[in-house]
């Protein structure tokens, strides 16, 4: 792998998608009925038929050290929370999400966690209603019982923050529940809480986790985007862990080399915040391209490996070109969140029903 493979890679996608978009339209969605339907009090706990044995080995697993092993035998078999990627503004740079979302499904996430269960898209648009956005969060949060995970790119980072900011209520209040199904409000702008069966606002919920790669700078200066400016740095409590990733010397996102005042994500509050500076050979475009990283097995046992703050070995030379430590830094954190989310969900199911 090398950097010219990335771009020739990332060319030839670019072209099929102008080729293939100007006949393209959404697919119908046919929605089943008891997907689409508004769950009926503690009914998610009551569908969750995992084997005890396998419940037994995801409450054994340590969120902090998930192997590959543990991916394979234990969290894919169990309840998995929905991911949702957001891409950044330009034409075509959503088919760099893809890329990240085959790298998710390569190392192990199933890909309908990672779809859109309407139309089936990779990635969110940063030019959506953010609150909209967050009124699907709170439908996932509702139907699987665990809450998704945000991964924001360029100007989709700024607006990974926004559906944070919309959750805490400081702009869209109430936020109405959002079905992707029927893409349109529920009419509703409550869930029935999965783990206790009490109704409660969709303003309110919390992220498990949400990161932000190459965001901010010019794309402030949008219009779509300019409620975001002087917020985009401070994170709200809507989330449990948040990473921000600047790349050294983007003229996009108006950063330099290393973690400066002006690229330094902090918290107003609880939430844990996480600045990772990553290297100036990154692109800013092409940073989350990564899929081809989970088919080497040098670099895939590398990203494996990794712990933040240290492992200190650099990627092997098969992931020259890539960016590897964006995909090694995300896998980690996506790997600990969906361990936390599936323990949380079995936990509150023996609490309220029991042990099976």
């Amino acid at each position: 792998m090398n950097p010219g493979c990335r771009v020739r890679e990332f060319l030839l996608v670019a072209v099929f998608a102008v080729v293939a978009g100007g006949c393209a339209t959404r697919p119908a969605v046919v929605p089943d009925p008891a997907l689409a339907a508004k769950p009926e009090a503690l009914s998610v706990l009551r569908s969750l038929k995992s084997d005890p044995a396998l419940e037994e080995r995801i409450l054994a697993l340590d969120p902090e050290r998930i192997s590959e092993d543990d991916v394979r035998d234990t969290l894919a078999k169990g309840p998995t929370p929905h991911i949702m990627l957001l891409h950044g503004g330009i034409f075509p740079v959503h088919l760099v999400m893809v890329s990240a979302g085959r790298f998710l499904t390569g190392m192990g996430y199933p890909e309908s966690k990672i779809r859109h269960p309407g139309d089936h898209r990779w990635s969110h648009s940063p030019y959506e209603d953010s609150a909209q956005l967050a009124g699907l969060f709170a439908w996932y949060y509702e139907h699987d019982g665990m809450r998704p995970m945000m991964i924001g790119h360029s100007q989709g980072g700024i607006q990974a923050v926004k559906v944070l900011y919309e959750l805490a209520g400081r702009f869209d209040n109430p936020i109405p529940v959002w079905n992707p199904y029927t893409d349109a409000s529920d009419e509703r702008t409550t869930i029935v809480d999965p783990l206790t069966g009490v109704a409660r606002p969709v303003i309110g919920l919390s992220v498990s986790y949400a990161s932000a790669v190459a965001a901010g700078g010019a794309a402030l200066l949008l219009p779509n985007q300019w409620s975001m400016g002087g917020r985009l740095h401070t994170i709200p409590d809507t989330v449990d862990e948040f990473t921000g990733f600047a790349l050294g010397l983007d003229l996009w996102a108006w950063t330099l080399a290393g973690v400066t005042d002006s690229s330094e994500f902090r918290h107003n509050g609880t939430a844990v915040v996480r600045n990772v500076a990553l290297p100036a050979a990154y692109n800013h475009v092409t940073v989350p391209m990564v899929g081809a990283l989970a088919d080497d097995r040098a670099a895939r046992d590398w990203i494996e490996a990794y712990v933040p703050d240290k492992t200190t070995s650099a990627p092997p030379p098969e992931a020259a070109g890539y960016g590897a430590l964006w995909a090694a830094d995300v896998w980690y954190s996506v790997k600990k969140h969906w361990a936390l989310e599936a323990q949380r969900l079995i936990r509150a199911k023996r609490a309220v029903l029991g042990r099976p």
